[in-house]
């Protein structure tokens, strides 16, 4: 599968941007499709994820309800809903795709060996 990610721009504090993931490729709903961030001088870190199939959706501690992820299998597209954006949100966003991903490593990057090019959020205060 290979992934596209897009959505990203600047955005005051306060505000909200949607990111999204699309797909290219057979059995879309057989991956489970997560959002990771890298701030600069940081280590990438988990956002979200969406499970394949059935769609459950994993959020990593810092998003406190701020986050939404959903998936739409017939278009092959997965969307994050950010809200209440903060400065400390500034990052490039990665989505990453891993076909049938253990529910125990949707936050853990090495287990996704599909990954999308990263879009730059950037969030002014």
């Amino acid at each position: 599968v290979q992934l596209q990610a897009s959505g990203g721009g600047p955005v005051q504090a306060g505000g909200s941007r949607r990111l999204t993931c699309s797909a290219s490729g057979r059995f879309f709903i057989n991956y489970t499709v997560a959002w990771f961030r890298q701030a600069p001088g940081k280590e990438r870190e988990f956002v979200s994820a969406v499970k394949y199939g059935v769609g459950t959706t994993y959020y990593g501690d810092f998003v406190q309800g701020r986050f939404t992820v959903s998936r739409d299998n017939d278009k092959k597209t997965v969307n994050l809903q950010m809200n209440n954006l903060q400065p400390e949100d500034t990052a490039v966003y990665y989505c990453a795709a891993a076909s049938f991903l253990h529910n125990s490593y949707y936050g853990t990057e090495r287990y996704y060996n599909f990954w999308g090019q990263g879009t730059q959020v950037t969030v002014s205060s």
